[in-house]
This record gives structure tokens, sequence and C-alpha cells, in this order.
């Protein structure tokens, strides 16, 4: 409203009296302000929220160079679907019911502490989107945690099938119950656990620990790869086989870009910034993450060269463990940031860093295969960074942050001259939360589908590599051959691969109704999905039947043709039907590309 409109409104509603004409425009005018001043503030948050969101989700670039660089170079293709499916899915079941379960009634009924939300599914009356936004980013990066951990044996139906049930069910129950206003472990709650709650500021127990447990009960039930811990014959091996990324450029190119992205993953969880002194936290958190990262990668490389340097003798940098070290600084610190000291930044991410290289020689010695070591960065420093604000939480900050300096720190308890451990104990009770709900919910989820045979790729595929079966991607000689007598049989199986995919595209020309595609279904492949069973003498009896009576110029030929590995060979000379022009997509042996990187 312009002022002469205001003078004029002011004098037709109060007429003459001056004094109150005065009062009447004044007041006017300073709801005007305000009106105002509430845009400018709605306005930057909105953007604020909204660029969080995106350099957190920008993160799943990172994770998807970390987990291309440490696979062999015949499963980068699958490794990268397997990322971008975890987006898509993450999307899906966030936005149908993931949102609604994890924040589901939380700003119309606050007061009310439940187990799960019951609103707002499909977004119907949300009013923030950017909220939404921001944490469906965070469902994403809990979903891709995993991606690594299974790298190289995983099928890309089960994968899917994961990232939906995870961000659609099992991460939005941990975020109600620790996130939302209405959950029993929530600090935000009206009626806090212990007078306290549990402080998980930007989510080293929500986002970090939930992903690490799932891979961890994952790479359990799908065991490890061919060739780590057994020959390509399933012997054990004494020493567990190294298998190297083929690009450790690739590695650092993603770390640079997690390290970028987690300033959006804490600093965003402000949420308001233009809301009291949050533009101080914002700050005080972005110091904290720069230095427990600094912290955590000069911790790890330095620990692991005195080890090095006393068990060889010689001095040596291990860039892989220091690249780790350093995210396992960013997971620990990420419950802390807004709540401790910046010395206190510096110990959680060099402890962080030392019980990563802990646990990761831990999950060796135990034969449990960890393709990218995120079972040690994300669930060790994850359980750690949320102990941590147990311990070193300033009580100066926990008021600026959460309202409520009652309870701090242990160690800071001690300098008030109490033992008062009533946030340590929130902290143990939402990761006993955590950890219990997500194994009572993923083991039962990933044993049904191993039980099924949906879990683990074919063993063949597997020593090949899964971008052939899945993504037509070409066949690689091994990057880092072995011995003369494995390099033997490995040359046996890529022969036996060339010589499966062949058959297969001769049955379905032969028989018209058996399917040669990449999925391989259960008409192909008898009762595993994907499984070793390939043809049985009955389904290639059947198929050369249904040939015989149903092409002349087949029939004539068909006896020439036997399974891979048996007495006799194919004849594609006399055989029409294994012409290369009709026999799209079957490679031979000679095409096999070897690649030398």
């Amino acid at each position: 409203m312009s002022g002469g409109g205001t003078y004029q409104t002011c004098l037709a509603s109060v007429g003459g009296d001056t004094d109150a004409l005065l009062e009447c425009i004044a007041g006017t005018l300073d709801t005007a302000m305000n009106t105002a001043t509430d845009s400018v503030a709605n306005t930057v948050n909105t953007f604020f929220l909204i660029f969080a969101a995106i350099l957190v989700f920008f993160m799943q670039t990172g994770f998807a160079m970390i987990c291309a660089g440490n696979v062999r170079i015949n499963n980068v293709q699958n490794t990268l679907l397997k990322n971008l499916l975890d987006a898509c899915g993450a999307s899906i079941g966030f936005y149908t019911v993931g949102y609604a379960f994890a924040f589901g009634g939380t700003f119309s009924n606050p007061s009310q502490t439940t187990f799960i939300g019951n609103m707002n599914f499909f977004l119907m009356d949300v009013e923030n989107k950017a909220f939404w936004l921001f944490q469906f980013a965070f469902a994403a990066t809990s979903a891709t945690i995993v991606a690594g951990t299974l790298a190289e044996r995983c099928q890309m139906t089960a994968y899917l099938c994961y990232s939906v049930v995870l961000s659609a069910f099992v991460y939005p129950v941990v975020v109600h119950g620790i996130w939302s206003n209405n959950g029993f472990s929530s600090a935000h709650n009206s009626n806090p656990l212990l007078g306290i709650g549990m402080i998980d500021f930007a989510g080293s127990c929500v986002v970090h620990v939930t992903g690490g447990m799932t891979a961890l009960i994952a790479t359990n039930i799908l065991g490890p790869r061919t060739g780590r811990f057994r020959d390509i014959r399933g012997n054990v091996l004494e020493k567990p086989t190294p298998m190297p990324g083929h690009s450790v450029a690739l590695q650092m190119l993603g770390t640079f870009i997690l390290w970028v992205g987690w300033y959006g993953f804490n600093t965003g969880s402000v949420v308001y910034l233009m809301r009291n002194d949050n533009y101080e936290v914002v700050s005080h958190v972005a110091i904290n993450t720069t230095l427990a990262a600094a912290a955590g990668a000069v911790m790890a490389l330095l620990i692991d060269t005195i080890i090095q340097e006393h068990n060889t003798g010689e001095v040596t940098f291990n860039l892989s463990y220091a690249m780790n070290g350093c995210l396992a600084g960013l997971v620990s610190i990420t419950a802390g940031c807004a709540v401790v000291q910046s010395w206190a930044a510096l110990i959680i991410g060099a402890v962080g860093a030392t019980l990563f290289l802990s646990c990761s020689k831990l999950l060796v010695r135990r034969r449990i295969d960890d393709a990218v070591d995120a079972v040690p960065v994300h669930l060790s420093s994850g359980i750690w960074g949320s102990l941590s604000v147990g311990l070193l939480a300033d009580p100066t900050l926990v008021f600026k942050v959460y309202g409520n300096s009652t309870h701090a720190g242990w160690f800071y308890s001690w300098s008030r001259g109490s033992a008062d451990a009533h946030l340590l104990a929130c902290q143990v009770i939402g990761l006993l939360f955590v950890i219990g709900w997500v194994t009572l919910t993923m083991t039962p989820f990933f044993w049904l589908l191993h039980y099924f045979g949906f879990l683990r790729a074919d063993s063949l595929e597997e020593v090949v590599g899964l971008d052939v079966g899945y993504t037509g991607g070409a066949l690689h000689k091994r990057l880092h051959p072995q011995s003369a007598d494995e390099e033997k049989q490995y040359s046996a199986y890529l022969d036996e691969y060339v010589h499966r995919r062949r058959e297969r595209a001769y049955l379905r020309n032969s028989s018209g109704h058996i399917s040669a595609s990449s999925v391989h279904d259960l008409s192909l492949h008898g009762h595993s999905y994907h499984g070793r069973k390939v043809i049985t003498p009955a389904m290639k009896e059947a198929a050369m039947a249904n040939s015989s009576s149903s092409k002349e110029g087949v029939a004539s030929n068909a006896g020439s043709a036997k399974a891979p590995g048996s007495d006799r060979d194919w004849n594609e000379n006399e055989n029409p039907v294994l012409d290369s022009s009709r026999n799209s997509g079957a490679p031979s042996l000679e095409s096999v590309k070897e690649e030398q990187v």
C-alpha cells in the first residue's frame, strides 16, 4: 500500500484525531514491513534448502565415481547403473509413502509421539516442498551406501527392490523416530527422551548407520566375490586375493565430490537459515566439517604408514586409506557438527579414521567382502560419531541449537561436578533402535531374495563381468593376471560364456518361445532366476523337437549341434540358425576384447 493510500485509509478510519491518525499510519506501515520481512525470510530459507539439497544429491556423483573406480573394468557399467537406480528407486519410494512415514503429522500434531507417520502420502498437503526435496536427497544417500559393498556380484533386480524398500519403509521409520517432532527419541519432541532426546544433527546414525548396517547384512548373505577368499574353483585361499579397482583417479574425484557435498549435508540440516542466530550455526558447522575431514585423512594415512614401516621396513603412503579416512572423518562429525567445539571436531575425525582402519582389517580377517569399504566408513564411523555427541557436546552450543542445556556431553558433566550421562544414554538407545530395526527388517528381506535366487548374479557372468550380461558390454581379459593355471581356467570360463550365449540364441531362434534376453528367465534357467542351472537336457530335447517339427531346414542340421562342454561342438557352417546375421548379440571367442589399463 502506498503512503498516500495509507493516509487516506487511516483518515477515513479514525477521522481528524491527529494522535489516532499517526498511530494508525505507524501500525499499518509496521504490518507491511513485517509481511515483507517474512516474505524475504521464506524466500531465503527456501533457496538455502534447495541449494543444500542440490549439494546433497550431487553426492550421488561422488558415490558413483568411488564405486566405478573401485571395481574392475568389466563391472563399471553395471555399477554405475546401480547408482542411478538408487536415485530413481529412492525418489519413487520417498514420494509415494516414504515422506509420509518419516514426517507425516510432524507439523500438524507435534505433541503426539508415534512410531510412524500417517499423513502426506504422495505429497498431499505438504506445504514446504523444499523440505521434501532435502529429505529425499538424504534418503537417496542412505540407499546408495550399499551399492559399492555389493559390487560385482549382485543382480540388478534385487538392487532395485532393495532401493525402493529401504527408502520407502525402513529408512523413514528411523527418520521418524529420531528427527520427527513425534519421534520417541527425537530431541525436538515436546517431551524428549530422558529430558534431552537423541542429538543426531545431520545423520551419522539416521543415514550412515542405517546404510552401513544394511550393507553389512547384505554382504553377509550375498557372500564374497569369486576369487576374493576362494580361488576360481572354490578352494579356500590361504591369503585373500587383492582385487584393486581399475581407476584411482575416479576414486579421488569421488572423494572430493563427497567432501564438497558434505557441506550441503551438514549445513543444510539447519533448515531455516533466517531464524534466530542460525547463520552462526551454519558457519560453525562448515568449519567443523572441514576439520574432521582433514583430521581423518591425515590420521588414516599416518597410522597405515607407521604399520607398513613396522612390518616391511619401508615407508609407503596408501592413497586409498587416506581417501576413506577423510570420508570416515566426515561421517563421524555429521552427528555433532553443530554442538561440539572445533578442537573436538579434530578428535572426532581422527578417532573415526582409526576405527575405520580397524574395522576394515577386521572384515578381511572375518572374510567379509566389502568392495569399497563402505561398512567400515559408514557403520563404524557412524556409531562413533553418534556416541561422540554424548561425550563432547558443549552445553552452550546445545542450547543455541536445541534450546536445552540441562544435559550435555559426559565430559562436560564432569566439569560441572556431576556424572550426568543422560545424553550419552539417549545416543546409545538411538543406536540400538536403528541397528535393531534395520536388522529386523533387512535380514529376512535379503534372505528371501537369496532363497528365491534373486540376489546373487550368475556365477559364470560374475567371473567374466556383469557388464556383459546386464548392459551389453564387451568381454574383457583380466587386468591383474594370476597364475598360469588360474588364467587357463579363466580363459575356459570365457569360452564357456561365449558358447552359452550362442546356445541361448540358437534355442530362441529354433523354438521361438525360449527367451535369450539378459534377464535369463525361468524357461531357460530352470529353478534359478539367474542361477547356475543353465540348460537341462529335457529343455534342450524339447527345443530340438519343436525345431524339427516347425523348420525343416533347421531339422536337417540340428543333430550337429550340442550344448557347450559336450563331446561335440557347434557346427556354424552347417546350421543356418547360428549364422552371425541371424544370431544378433552372440559374440564368438575371437571377438573378446583385451584391454590393458
